[in-house]
Order: C-alpha cells, then sequence, then structure tokens
C-alpha cells in the first residue's frame, strides 16, 4: 500500500509538472528549520526570550492564560524587553536603538535575531547534517523562487545563489521573480523587519492581498509546495484563502498546490488522503493536495529537475531578467530606437553580439575594464572620505556579513580581478561599489540590496 500511495503522488506531481512546465514554487515554513536544525517553533521562542530578559518575571503559562495568541505575548514581551534595555540591559543592544527612529520593538526583535543567527548551520556543516540527502534533493529541485515565512538565513544557504527580498522591499521592489527568497515575515538581518508582535501582524494584514496580488503569476504559472507548514497554521490558511478567491470555486480543487506534511502522532495510515480540505477566512473551505509521509526524499525527487536545466545558474539568469526588465522599464520609453532587425537576428545566433544586447562587457576588452571598474580599493576609500585601504575594506566585510555574498569572490557589477602574469591579481571596483558603500557606510541598519546576485 505504501508504494501505491508514492506511485498516486508522483503522478500528481508529475501531471502538474507536465501541464505547468514551470520550475515548482516552494513555500517553507519554520518546520523546515525545526526539522534540519533543531531551530524553535514560536511558542518555543518566545519562551527562550522570557529567559533572556530579567523583567519577565512570570513564568509563560501565565503569558499564556494572559493573552489571547502568541503575537500578544510578543507585544507584551516586546514591552519588557524595552524596559530592561533602558536599565541595566543598556550595553546589550546598539546605541542607536535609544533613539525615536527606532519602535520599542527592535529591542525584542535584536535579541530574535542574534539567538537564531547564534544557532543557524553554516553551509560548510550541511554535509553532516543528519537530513544531508534531503538538503541535497531539495536543492535539486532548483525552485524558481522561495517564499517563508522564517527569519533565519538557512535558505540561504541551503541556495546560495539565490537573492533574498525582505519584507517591504518584495512590494516595491523591481524583483526578476526568478532565483530570489521572499522573506516575507522578515529577516534576522535586518531585525526591525521581523514580523513578531500583534502590531506587525496587523501591519502586515492590510499589505498580505497586495502580496498575494503580486505574486498571482507564481501561483498561477508554477506548482506550489508547501513544507514546513500545518493544514490549521494561520500563516497557510491566509494565504490559501486569498488563492482561493483568485483561482478557484467554493470546494474545487487548486491542482497546483501541494502541502508536504508528517503523519499525526498515532497514525499508521499506508495510505492517506492525497486531497484535504483546509478551513480559511469567511466560513471558506479550499481543497489542496496534500502528501503525508516521515521521509521527504522521494518526495523531493520527484519535484527535482531533470535535464539540462540542472545547469542553469540562477545569478546569472537573474542579472539577465532583470537588463531585460530595465530595458524595457526605463531605456525603451525614455529613447527613440529604430530597430534593425539583422541586429537581432544576428545576436541570436552570437554569443557577442547578445551580449551587447544586454550590455554585457567581455574583460578581455582593456578599455572597458578601465572605464567601467577604474577604482582599486585605496581609491574607493579615498572616494568614500578615508585615506585607508582598511575603511572600505570594513564596508566590504560587512555586505559580506548581511549578505553572505564575498563582491571580491566573482567578477560583477561591483568588481573584478584584473589577472596580471601568471600569479597576481588586481581587484578593480565600480562606481556601482561606490554606491553601495557609500550607502552601507551612511545608514548601517538598512538592508542592503545586491543586483545581480
Amino acid at each position: 500500500m505504501e508504494d501505491d500511495y508514492k506511485e498516486a503522488v508522483r503522478a500528481d506531481v508529475l501531471q502538474c509538472l507536465t501541464e505547468k512546465s514551470g520550475q515548482p514554487i516552494l513555500f517553507l515554513g519554520s518546520g523546515v528549520s525545526r526539522r534540519y536544525f533543531g531551530a524553535p517553533d514560536w511558542q518555543g521562542l518566545l519562551h527562550t526570550m522570557a529567559k533572556m530578559c530579567p523583567t519577565i518575571q512570570h513564568e509563560f503559562a501565565y503569558y499564556e492564560q494572559s493573552f489571547p495568541s502568541l503575537r500578544h505575548i510578543g507585544q507584551e514581551f516586546a514591552k519588557k524587553f524595552k524596559e530592561w534595555a533602558w536599565a541595566e540591559g543598556r550595553r546589550s543592544f546598539p546605541d542607536e536603538y535609544f533613539t525615536s527612529t527606532y519602535p520599542q520593538e527592535i529591542f525584542l526583535k535584536q535579541k530574535v535575531a542574534e539567538y537564531l543567527d547564534s544557532i543557524t548551520p553554516q553551509a560548510a556543516s550541511l554535509e553532516s547534517n543528519p537530513f544531508s540527502q534531503e538538503l541535497k534533493l531539495l536543492q535539486a529541485i532548483r525552485p524558481h523562487a522561495i517564499i517563508t515565512t522564517n527569519y533565519d538565513v538557512f535558505l540561504e544557504r541551503i541556495f546560495p545563489e539565490y537573492q533574498p527580498i525582505i519584507g517591504q522591499e518584495i512590494l516595491r521592489g523591481e524583483n526578476a521573480f526568478f532565483g530570489e527568497i521572499f522573506k516575507i515575515h522578515g529577516c534576522v538581518t535586518n531585525p526591525s523587519t521581523l514580523v513578531l508582535t500583534e502590531s506587525d501582524y496587523e501591519d502586515f494584514a492590510l499589505k498580505k492581498r497586495y502580496l498575494s496580488a503580486k505574486l498571482l503569476t507564481f501561483f498561477l504559472e508554477h506548482p506550489l509546495l508547501f513544507i514546513g507548514y500545518k493544514a490549521e497554521d494561520p500563516n497557510i490558511r491566509a494565504i490559501l484563502s486569498d488563492l482561493d478567491i483568485i483561482l478557484s470555486a467554493e470546494g474545487a480543487l487548486l491542482p497546483n498546490i501541494f502541502l508536504l506534511q508528517r503523519p499525526k502522532k498515532g497514525s499508521s495510515e499506508a495510505y492517506p488522503l492525497r486531497e484535504e480540505l483546509i478551513p480559511v477566512e469567511e466560513a471558506r473551505r479550499v481543497r489542496i493536495r496534500t502528501i503525508v509521509t516521515n521521509d521527504f526524499t522521494w518526495v523531493f525527487d520527484s519535484f527535482a529537475i531533470q535535464g539540462s536545466i540542472e545547469r542553469i545558474r540562477p545569478k546569472l539568469l537573474r542579472g539577465l531578467l532583470a537588463r531585460t526588465y530595465d530595458l524595457v522599464r526605463h531605456d525603451i520609453p525614455k529613447r527613440t530606437i529604430e530597430v534593425d532587425y539583422t541586429v537581432l537576428e544576428r545576436a541570436v545566433e552570437d554569443e557577442g553580439e547578445l551580449a551587447n544586447v544586454y550590455g554585457i562587457t567581455f574583460v578581455g576588452d582593456a578599455t572597458h575594464v578601465n572605464v567601467g571598474y577604474p577604482f582599486t580599493l585605496t581609491g574607493v576609500a579615498k572616494q568614500l572620505g578615508h585615506e585607508k585601504w582598511h575603511d572600505a575594506n570594513k564596508l566590504l566585510e560587512k555586505v559580506k556579513k548581511n549578505t553572505g555574498v564575498d563582491l571580491k569572490n566573482s567578477d560583477n557589477k561591483y568588481h573584478i580581478a584584473v589577472k596580471t602574469g601568471e600569479k597576481g591579481v588586481i581587484h578593480k571596483y565600480s562606481p556601482h561599489a561606490i554606491d553601495l558603500l557609500r550607502n552601507v557606510k551612511e545608514d548601517p541598519q538598512a538592508a542592503i540590496r545586491l543586483e545581480g546576485f
């Protein structure tokens, strides 16, 4: 029976992949972090925060009796952390938090960010993870994009070529919508973005439908796999409610949405149900496909990409898509362009011509290198008002720490390595690097957005 169930699920997945002809979208919840590195659930996280703060004096059960939800407990804990921070806990927080620029919730969010950062495994340790085979198969899915409510950076370490888009950047950013991790509840790299308290959720609820509308193309054109959520999770119900309004009639199956769940405790079904009706808002119900198993390897393998698409580099494709978007949105409306179809035909057939169409410069052209990347690191420092290269390098290290990207490790929009002799290398930087590092210097708490990564 178990083998029959697996084959039936694989058939559902294959049919969906064939009909949609696109890579899956992964929607990943806190269960992913719990499974792969023992992160706490929301209740466990608040338990941990309570132990850190001396002004939270009661047992956690006291707050569960006193407040209607974990969101409200989070709001109360934010007040307690503020009281501690403005008294004996001041040394535990950055000086800039003690201004009217930041809301009172920032102290709790800072400690949440520090804690999650401390327990999240580094990329180098993933090989030794007990679920290393599952993680390799998860990577093999090569998702079109990832959407998550998780705060930690575990997904960035599993998918290092994917660009994180954090919080409000999703609504106002010009995203490539490929090879990106949409962190809709914020990220530990910028604690102020975390959706953690009742007021945070009220603000998020106002923007939720705009978010769903912006991501609607994803849900129409791609399979969607939910991992790390329970069917009753309020996050999944809210998203499914919006999708149901747009995509289906009451009770009709949403055939491209799959919910991967572990069996309920005590369940011994060899052939679980492959569909489930999930109650959502306003007494409506949504019917989606479900996959119930303790072993995720065969599920991930079913969604894994086969063939030449495995060789696609998300960073490169995202950069090309972004350049195309800028060309259409900004360049073309502002210019009079005479279209020469022989040029376009030649561009399709010749890599060099295609590079010119996309604004890509080959490094073999020394003139373009010198014009595009005129600064050494010392020159970068002087452009930023410093004398020593060390000061600019500190800003590069901050970029690396906050984004996980070492700009000096590749040729990109900001940096290029020019070989001199057999072993020598000179690192050169573009005006884009100046702008990036100036923003980092002037506003250290702002989210760092890299283009082309």
